[in-house]
């Protein structure tokens, strides 16, 4: 099964309290990344789980994996290290769930040295302590947004799920009151504001009346 459509792995593995997907990252661009981002459709589902359905985040794990990939930005020269806004699936499992991703090109996804060094990064997270941290859901801005990246290699919280400007347009109460409910650590919402367009007023309303910590970049 494809990684992206893999919504079933939850009720298969019922033991594991969270799930870390390997895979590979490609971009038209050719920009040389490395990846990491929750899973989610904002509306249909053309690649992988279910539309309108976004996946339970992993806020600490995405947030000590990029930092400590950071940390050692000297073993990745010339990769840019983001996250990406969510998208594909899964969505279906309840238990929180990330994608770690090497990119850009098929030289690269076949670089042993690249990938072990990615690979070993990953394995150092995963031996840490984890911890429950703040975290915020993230709305505006394009689909690799430096304010996200930027708010969370420096300053304390975590990221939750990441609604990017071209998906506003299927943002309505329903879908919304889906998001909460799968971000429910999540106590803030950060407005990539310029990065709104024309849905700033429909944003705020919903936001408004959610009851979180509202903040503007």
């Amino acid at each position: 099964t494809p990684v992206i459509s893999a919504d079933w792995i939850a009720k298969k593995h019922p033991e594991y309290s969270s799930f870390v997907f390997l895979s590979r990252h490609s971009a038209a661009s050719g920009v040389l990344a490395l990846t990491c981002h929750s899973t989610g459709n904002f509306s249909q589902a053309d690649f992988g789980g279910n539309a309108r359905q976004v996946a339970v985040p992993y806020p600490w794990l995405q947030k000590q994996y990029l930092l400590n990939l950071y940390a050692s930005r000297d073993l990745f020269a010339g990769f840019e290290i983001t996250v990406e806004a969510t998208h594909h699936g899964p969505t279906a499992p309840d238990k929180p769930s990330i994608f770690v991703e090497v990119g850009t090109t098929e030289k690269e996804w076949n670089d042993k040295v690249l990938c072990a060094s990615v690979a070993q990064v990953l394995s150092d997270t995963l031996d840490m302590q984890r911890r429950d941290i703040p975290y915020a859901i993230c709305i505006g801005g394009t689909h690799y947004s430096t304010k996200f990246t930027e708010c969370l290699l420096h300053d304390e919280a975590g990221l939750g799920t990441i609604i990017p400007k071209h998906a506003l347009e299927h943002l309505d109460e329903e879908l919304f009151a889906h998001i909460l409910d799968r971000n429910r650590g999540a106590d803030t919402i950060l407005l990539d504001w310029t990065g709104l367009g024309q849905y700033k007023q429909k944003v705020l309303s919903l936001a408004d009346g959610c009851g979180m910590k509202i903040q503007k970049l």
